[in-house]
């Protein structure tokens, strides 16, 4: 009973406004962001990202549960190789993007997190056997892995047996006690380092691990040859060029200067240094965090763009720099994974749909029975006019459909007023206040009925998931009828 009246009030207090900033000059590109256990207010790490792509795209959400296989029983990459498959697979949240080869991600059972940047490579001659493997990398971690450093293994492992199809890759690998960043070159070679405990990380698109001690096993993984290899290849010669340095050496240089990619990290940051890093300082690979970092700062970091300066140093404003939140940001997460209650309600995975600056952080419990049906929508890229149709016809909220919702509300709010998106920003900020206050005593109440009860506990921690979604329809089905009023 205690939970149910719970509930009922969570229900009540998000029934507000949500988060919108306006349009500006935009940069489309991922960004992510580890926060070391140490460097977090919740004591194990926390990962976040924006998934950018170019429209037309729609995002699903699945929960999938265990597996079980038959000797013998193999697994199909997408080009063609294939691998002996696993007595069983974990459970995972996956979010998906169909016809998409590298923006899904995903969470498994044990808090093992994996979600990636697109980080362009020098590497013009790749090892490819079998066809490569590419889309399948994430979701077989999720599948296979219990701890970070497994996962990174994993995908190793994979990498350098089949080679990497695209040009290169940082993948996000956390758990709730180590983050990692995995940089995948095009072929079959890769180095990983992890974050350390009471840093935070983060990447925009090319790679950000510099100097590295091969040797150092606890803190960084990486193939055989990861330096011989170079050095065959004439990218690196110690006694010109100094200690490795694998950005240097590795990332396609394009990239690795890009004003995009480094002012985005650089806004980041700032968010979180105890001194503003500067334009043309050097990007630290991480950095200590003035303050423990919690899930909501790192939400108001991926909202980020040119009209929030709370993240920017006084040259970001001359200089105009690319935000964070952009057009294309598809869908954005913020990760929570915790240990000292059960997986099923320490792990919580926030996510908006359609950009973050006009949308709000739902949060979903591992241990929810599945994401509400309006969370699946179409299972193969749109086309450009159906995309269309269904951003920009007049708006209904629908719970059938919570991409197309989301997106249309996007639409307009985007091509709102400014003193509407900020009137509307200052009650969505309420909504999430109120839903992490209400969080624990919320869990704590799921936690008793779960050592009684896990099918109830389930179907507890579903309602309150579904209880936001269905407050947050009615909340833009609000705010867009208030607009029409005020034209």
């Amino acid at each position: 009973m205690v939970a149910k009246r719970l509930l009922t009030k969570v229900f009540a207090i998000v029934t507000v406004p949500v988060l919108v900033l306006g349009p500006v000059a935009t940069c489309d590109a991922c960004f992510s962001i580890i926060v070391g256990k140490e460097a977090s207010v919740d004591g194990h790490v926390i990962v976040a990202h924006n998934e950018d792509d170019g429209a037309p795209q729609v995002v699903n959400h699945h929960k999938v549960p265990r597996k079980n296989y038959a000797p013998g029983d193999k697994t199909k990459l997408r080009n063609g190789g294939q691998l002996d498959q696993v007595p069983q697979t974990w459970a995972y949240i996956w979010s998906e993007m169909p016809g998409m080869l590298f923006s899904d991600s995903y969470i498994n059972e044990w808090g093992v997190s994996v979600t990636s940047d697109n980080c362009p490579s020098r590497e013009d001659k790749p090892e490819i056997t079998d066809g490569g493997i590419g889309y399948m990398l994430r979701a077989l971690v999720a599948q296979r892995a219990r701890t970070a450093r497994e996962g990174v293994l994993t995908a190793g492992e994979l990498i350098e047996r089949f080679g990497y199809i695209d040009s290169g890759r940082t993948y996000v690998i956390c758990d709730p006690d180590e983050g990692w960043l995995l940089c995948v070159v095009n072929g079959k070679h890769w180095l990983a380092r992890r974050v350390a405990d009471d840093e935070v990380a983060m990447v925009a698109n090319t790679y950000t691990i510099r100097d590295v001690d091969i040797s150092d096993s606890k803190n960084v993984l990486a193939c055989d040859d990861i330096i011989e290899y170079a050095k065959a290849r004439g990218w690196y010669d110690r006694q010109e060029d100094g200690p490795f340095d694998f950005a240097a050496v590795y990332a396609n240089p394009g990239s690795a200067v890009h004003p995009s990619n480094l002012n985005r990290q650089r806004s980041g940051l700032n968010y979180v240094t105890a001194e503003p890093i500067g334009l043309g300082a050097e990007l630290p690979f991480s950095v200590v965090p003035r303050y423990k970092v919690s899930a909501a700062t790192l939400m108001q970091v991926l909202r980020h763009d040119n009209r929030d300066k709370a993240g920017s140093s006084s040259a970001d404003s001359e200089e105009g720099i690319c935000r964070i939140c952009s057009g294309a940001t598809q869908t954005s997460f913020v990760a929570q994974l915790r240990r000292g209650m059960p997986p099923d309600i320490g792990i919580v995975y926030w996510a908006t749909l359609a950009r973050p600056r006009t949308s709000v952080y739902i949060p979903f419990h591992f241990g929810i029975l599945d994401f509400p049906t309006g969370y699946r929508s179409i299972s193969k890229r749109p086309s450009m006019d159906f995309f269309s149709g269904k951003v920009s016809v007049p708006f209904k909220a629908d719970p059938r459909e919570a991409f197309w919702t989301f997106s249309n509300f996007g639409d307009k709010i985007d091509g709102a007023s400014a003193d509407m998106a900020d009137r509307v920003r200052s009650r969505a900020e309420q909504i999430e206040r109120r839903a992490f206050a209400a969080q624990k005593p919320f869990e704590e109440a799921a936690c008793r009925s779960y050592a009684e009860d896990k099918a109830a506990a389930a179907q507890l921690l579903t309602n309150f998931s579904h209880g936001i979604y269905l407050s947050c329809l009615e909340t833009m089905q609000r705010i867009i009828s208030d607009m029409a009023e005020a034209e």
